[in-house]
């Protein structure tokens, strides 16, 4: 059987990757009185008094609601609500083996940004924090927005900020071996939704000199007047020196390439443009921007994929997990820059002694690693003012 057609059975036979399961128990008319009636009215009538006792008195300081629409999943766009669920369920999963989070889907059949954010809104009192996925752009950046600014808890959009950390960290590390500065390089970004901005701001608060985003329509200038509107804030951010054309301009000299786009954009020849000791992460999946052998013979000298069959896998589940758990720990209100920087460096410094060509990242199995990123997380919101425990 293929992949395909082993995960579809296993699926039937799952019915669901979650479950229900019980801390307490009832097995007889104590255990009862003490889970439910007549016992229970007692934390009730505390958190009553004091909300914030919901976080001891209830599973609420563990669990994370993760939200979609079902607008764009995966690679397979938007497929509706419904059909996302085993997308979320299966992230559901991943949050409880790599950061041992409690995580609830809810598949919400709008595409109202204002109708999506009551929802969640109004849920909010259910949980330590709502995690965003698969939900389009540019409604995706108005529902974060919108949401955080309605919610006390964090409001976290995997798709931008997930995808932004673990880049970051591999960029870090790539950065160290090839012996550059952060503000002397250029980075060129293919992709200028979700990921692609959330990877450029983030570049940005990394201290990387100069950015070109590259999107459908060439290379995104301010002085363009073509622009399209969703991409004007972005463009108005990068490309200090408005460069123009098309994405084998903006290589010429760079020092870092990043896609997040569509296969076979870029070329072996391209990439001998770059500056010497290339680091080229083409992330699009399951075909990336370039093959590997491809930008190696082009003289990329780090190279990273999204795919689990070439070093330097660049993994969302690196991040989440951890940021999650960090946040958590201490009550965050918010999942702020100082959180996510904080992130990618305990990424980056996981890898220790091992940092090579073929290993800037951890792997996605390593054990300890969601642990890390959760205690930098938890001590960055602890001093930049956001933690509440």
């Amino acid at each position: 059987m293929t992949t395909k057609e082993l995960a579809l059975q296993k699926h039937y036979e799952w019915r669901g990757k979650l479950e229900t399961g019980v801390r307490s128990h009832v097995t007889n008319a104590e255990e009862l009185s003490l889970a439910y009636t007549p016992g229970v009215a007692e934390p009730c009538l505390v958190i009553e008094k004091d909300i914030d006792k919901s976080y001891e008195l209830t599973r609420r300081w563990n669990t994370v609601a993760v939200i979609t629409n079902g607008t764009a999943v995966l690679g397979l766009g938007d497929i509706g609500p419904e059909a996302g669920m085993p997308v979320m369920e299966g992230k559901c999963v991943l949050f409880k083996e790599f950061g041992d989070v409690d995580a609830i889907p809810l598949c919400i059949r709008s595409k109202n940004v204002d109708e999506i954010v009551n929802t969640c809104a109004l849920l909010a009192g259910s949980f330590g924090g709502i995690n965003l996925e698969d939900i389009a752009a540019p409604d995706c950046f108005e529902i974060e927005r919108k949401l955080q600014a309605r919610c006390d808890i964090p409001v976290f959009h995997d798709d931008q900020h997930g995808t932004a950390i673990v880049v970051g960290a591999g960029v870090i590390n790539a950065l160290k071996l090839a012996g550059k500065k952060p503000e002397n390089c250029r980075m060129v970004i293919s992709g200028a939704g979700a990921a692609g901005s959330a990877i450029a701001r983030f570049m940005l608060a990394l201290g990387i000199g100069e950015i070109i985003m590259n999107d459908r329509e060439g290379l995104l200038s301010a002085d363009d007047p073509n622009v399209a509107p969703g991409r004007r804030e972005i463009a108005s951010l990068t490309n200090p020196n408005h460069v123009r054309g098309t994405i084998a301009d903006g290589l010429r000299g760079a020092d870092v390439f990043v896609g997040v786009s569509a296969p076979g954009l870029v070329t072996a020849d391209m990439v001998r443009t770059m500056n010497d000791k290339a680091i080229v992460f083409a992330m699009a999946n399951p075909v990336p921007e370039i093959m590997p052998d491809e930008a190696k013979a082009g003289g990329a000298y780090i190279i990273g994929t999204g795919r689990s069959d070439y070093p330097n896998q660049v993994n969302n589940v690196l991040a989440f997990p951890g940021v999650f758990r960090g946040a958590l720990d201490v009550r965050a209100s918010v999942i702020n820059e100082e959180m996510k920087l904080a992130a990618a460096h305990a990424l980056a410094d996981f890898v220790g002694d091992r940092l090579s060509e073929t290993c800037i990242l951890p792997g996605a199995f390593e054990k300890g690693v969601g642990a890390a990123v959760g205690k930098a997380v938890g001590e960055a919101a602890r001093k930049s003012g956001v933690a509440r425990a």
